[in-house]
């Protein structure tokens, strides 16, 4: 694969969630990129393994934020119900901001990665 296409399949795999989440799923356009173009390159491995940690990282978090949220929702007999979503409204703009940081950093040639990530895939 060229550095040109390397730079590319990069770009284009930090930005599939959104593929992804149009199935409900965004951890699985970046999980088939990854699974088909790991051997490809050091560059295309990185960034792909990058993309697909970082939204297996969101998807946790998301998670988390649903568990803990409707817990407290219960507990607190909904008053912290616009808590709940404003934290999950949070994660999502911040998922979306590091996402469109991390493509231009690859199609910039760039080795980037994410914030606050767990490294499932190395």
């Amino acid at each position: 694969m060229t550095p040109s296409d390397e730079t590319t399949w990069s770009t284009v795999t930090h930005l599939s969630w959104i593929a992804g989440s149009l199935v409900a799923l965004p951890f699985l356009a970046p999980l088939v990129l990854f699974l088909v173009l790991k051997d490809r390159g050091p560059f295309v491995r990185h960034h792909t393994a990058e993309a697909l940690n970082f939204q297996l990282s969101v998807l946790l978090y998301g998670l988390g934020v649903a568990a803990l949220g409707g817990l407290l929702t219960i507990i607190t007999f909904g008053v912290l119900a616009p808590l709940w979503a404003l934290a999950g409204g949070a994660l999502l703009v911040a998922a979306a901001v590091f996402t469109v940081i991390a493509a231009i950093a690859s199609s910039r040639g760039d080795w980037y990665r994410y914030p606050l990530t767990i490294r499932f895939v190395r």
